[in-house]
């Protein structure tokens, strides 16, 4: 059971930072090939202010996920001046930027990482196991609930004119610069949340956990399962989490079999997973 848990918790964290990328991607029309940068910044954000700083999780998890979402603020305005591929290399450099800041700075722990992360406690009790899993599961229900209510509202309807055309948004009255940065930071968030959950639930995290492969990967569970959508975000999370677990043999080809895959989604379903059946969202 303790590793049927341990996949299960890998697969709702993923699916946390994928319904991020979702608004970032599908309601705004930002590529973005960094985001696991962002959940790097939760994680370590999370990480320190446990182990230096002595906080509990019940405080260094919010406090990681708007860390997260304030600093993907500042780097996400650079990215308002550029579009489509330009926009795609630029999250690129995010990514490995703040991956070397974690890999060379000692605050980081550098090449050593940082190890001796708590699970959350209330009292004597510790939550791990089947109790962490339910932690998660119910940070995934706040965040596709959450991603719904966007969905609905002014600033995602906004989102989604900018994404379909932003020429047209901006003659309307849509502001693409405060939705862009918007989308950006909600996103962010979303990331950070996961990086957060993640280094409570290993206990030790180096940089290579949050290279450019996994934003790779992330990218590759939105685009399968359904860019745009809520249940598209979980489908591909879930789906392409689980199956590394059952061809562990070819793990070592993952990203070249995620690169052909997302050739074959964006030939014969561009829409993904998700849009083999018509439902809101």
């Amino acid at each position: 059971m303790g590793y049927l848990y341990t996949v299960l918790t890998t697969l709702i964290i993923n699916a946390i930072a994928v319904l991020g990328l979702n608004i970032i991607l599908g309601h705004a029309g930002q590529i973005s090939l960094g985001h696991a940068a962002f959940m790097g910044i939760g994680a370590y954000a999370s990480a320190l202010l446990s182990t230096k700083g002595g906080l509990s999780f019940w405080f260094s998890f919010p406090l990681a996920v708007s860390i997260s979402g304030v600093i993907g603020f500042f780097l996400g305005l650079p990215s308002l001046r550029v579009k489509d591929d330009f926009l795609a290399i630029t999250t690129i450099g995010i990514n490995f930027i703040v991956q070397a800041i974690f890999l060379y700075v000692p605050f980081f722990g550098a090449a050593l990482g940082i190890g001796g992360i708590p699970k959350p406690k209330l009292g004597e009790f510790v939550f791990k196991g089947e109790y962490y899993l339910l932690i998660v599961f119910a940070v995934l229900l706040v965040g596709a609930f959450f991603s719904f209510k966007f969905y609905g509202s002014w600033a995602g309807l906004a989102s989604e004119a900018i994404r379909e055309d932003e020429l047209a948004a901006n003659v309307v009255g849509i502001n693409p610069v405060r939705f862009k940065l918007m989308a950006f930071v909600l996103g962010s968030a979303y990331a950070g949340a996961s990086g957060s959950l993640y280094a409570h639930f290993m206990g030790f995290i180096t940089s290579d956990d949050f290279g450019f492969p996994l934003s790779v990967t992330f990218l590759s569970m939105l685009v399968f399962g359904g860019v745009g959508t809520i249940r598209g975000s979980l489908i591909g999370a879930f789906v392409l989490g689980v199956l590394p677990e059952l061809l562990r043999p070819l793990a070592q080809y993952r990203l070249l079999f995620y690169g052909l895959l997302l050739l074959l989604m964006l030939r014969f379903c561009p829409g993904g997973l998700a849009s083999l059946v018509r439902l809101k969202k």
